[in-house]
């Protein structure tokens, strides 16, 4: 499920909800959006999955 995983990510960088929305796809509330049963479409599944992927490699993990 894709909340858990941004729930992980946002645990293991230390980022808050709504700068991982606003970064990730332009949306602070997506987070909130997410945990209240939001499903994205698959657009913004692999923009949130590639600024993870971008997000790990610049932070060297």
């Amino acid at each position: 499920m894709l909340i858990r995983t941004v729930e992980k990510f946002m645990r293991e960088f230390g980022v808050p909800p709504t700068r991982f929305g606003r970064e990730s796809v332009r949306d602070p509330r997506l987070v909130h959006d997410l945990r209240q049963g939001r499903e994205p479409s698959e657009r913004v599944k692999r923009r949130i999955e590639h600024f993870m992927n971008t997000y790990r490699r610049s932070v060297g993990q």
